[in-house]
């Protein structure tokens, strides 16, 4: 173990949390020890803002709560406790112990493995030593110290962050099976502090990734936010590809891919991507059901197009069709919540509406509450497929809701015929016959 004192690094209490202040200080005065642990110290140690603060102690989960009346213990997983303050929630967890090959009957009512090694169950409680050496990544495993100002490093993690080294603790190929989410983790870390990962931690990822798909697809989707709308989403969309944990979470759109990375979903990946990165670093609000209405937008199409053409339903019935099928196999990787498709939903639809302008249908297409999505992803297909005749549509629906009302009615007396959508003639249907009244029964 190394000991880091106060004058060695730039870590000060007043860019941490009062909340998390007060825990740590309430649990070294009930005679616990009690670290900051995580991120918040790394990112303390970069001279970055923590976007939260994690401390992890000796104290129990039922002596937390009893310590602190604004405690709620969650999970079953792993057993944390959440201390409310408002808005802000701190995290504390009991330091974790190490999971021995001969285990007693405790300890196998606390910790439970799949055949797969994935842990299903982990709360044997240890020392901070043994919490250390439980831990994802060396640079997550600094502990810092309100007793004394001090950070402590039991795993060479000061080292790596300072050489930009992304390296998982343990066996990697255990720790990866344990939870096979880590593997996401190291490709997330490594795209957002711009990091090298250790040969040894990249090495068995791309042979592992499947082992994602043993993970509950809830948790997966949980995951993608914290991959894609994090403020470096392209570049993690990037890593993941690289070993090859993006066909996992999305198999619809791996399954689509180039060789030269040039279709048209894969341009509308990285621009949409692009966008969200600076939407997030300039303050400005995202929405996972845009993201993913425009990262399966060429896949639904191409569905709808399959069923029109095999169907001879008109196109409207066969795009509407294929939203479930396309929605279907997403949601099985990933369980996209149902408040979240009906919105993708609303912006596809929306898609085949925006070139009927005419009377008062540019109006109320403008009081749909998604217009403004819908907008912004007619102008996303617009720049992606530098297609004219889209772009002149974006810039109309761009200019007309600005514009005053005397211009918007101008601009609409101005347009030509409104086109027709393609829609693919339906095939007469035969009328049912009426029901028989014989005397004999239906076999």
């Amino acid at each position: 173990m190394t000991i880091i004192p106060r004058e060695s690094h730039t870590i000060s209490r007043k860019d941490i949390s009062e909340n998390a202040l007060k825990v740590l200080y309430r649990l070294n005065k009930a005679g616990y020890e009690a670290y900051l642990v995580g991120g918040g110290v790394r990112d303390l140690l970069l001279g970055q803002k923590p976007k939260d603060f994690d401390v992890t102690t000796n104290a129990t989960p039922e002596q937390m709560r009893k310590l602190f009346r604004n405690c709620r213990l969650v999970g079953r997983r792993f057993r944390l406790a959440h201390v409310m303050f408002g808005p802000e929630v701190i995290e504390v967890a009991t330091f974790r112990g190490h999971h021995q090959m001969e285990e007693s009957e405790d300890d196998r009512n606390n910790s439970q493995r799949a055949q797969s090694g994935m842990l299903l169950r982990d709360n044997i409680f240890g020392t901070i030593e043994d919490d250390a050496q439980r831990r994802d990544l060396t640079i997550n495993s600094l502990y810092y110290s309100v007793a004394d100002f001090s950070v402590r490093d039991y795993v060479g993690g000061l080292h790596d962050l300072q050489q930009g080294i992304i390296r998982l603790i343990g066996d990697p190929e255990t720790r990866y099976r344990e939870d096979p989410v880590r593997m996401l983790r190291v490709a997330r870390f490594a795209a957002k502090l711009n990091m090298s990962i250790a040969p040894e931690t990249a090495e068995p990822i791309p042979r592992l990734a499947s082992l994602l798909r043993d993970i509950p697809p809830a948790r997966l989707f949980e995951e993608s936010l914290k991959l894609l709308q994090a403020g470096y989403g392209y570049s993690t969309y990037l890593k993941l590809c690289e070993y090859q944990l993006f066909q996992p979470l999305f198999p619809t759109l791996a399954r689509n891919f180039t060789e030269q990375s040039d279709s048209l979903m894969e341009k509308m990946l990285a621009q949409v991507l692009k966008n969200t990165d600076n939407r997030i670093h300039n303050d400005m609000r995202v929405n996972p059901a845009f993201l993913f209405a425009a990262m399966f937008w060429y896949p639904q199409l191409e569905t709808a197009e399959r069923i029109a053409q095999e169907s001879g339903l008109t196109y409207f019935e066969a795009f509407a069709m294929a939203m479930n099928d396309t929605l279907d196999e997403a949601c099985r990787a990933l369980a996209i919540p149902k408040r979240i498709t009906s919105l993708i939903r609303d912006i596809w639809l929306l898609q085949l509406r925006m070139s009927r302008r005419h009377g008062k249908r540019a109006w109320k297409l403008m009081e749909h509450p998604k217009f403004r999505a819908a907008y912004d992803l007619l102008a996303l297909r617009a720049e992606v497929e530098n297609n004219p005749e889209l772009l002149r549509l974006s810039q109309w629906w761009g200019e007309f809701q600005v514009a005053a009302p005397p211009h918007q009615k101008n601009m609409l007396n101005n347009l030509g015929d409104d086109p027709a959508p393609r829609h693919k003639s339906r095939r007469p249907r035969r009328r049912p016959s009426a029901p028989r009244r014989d005397n004999q029964n239906a076999s």
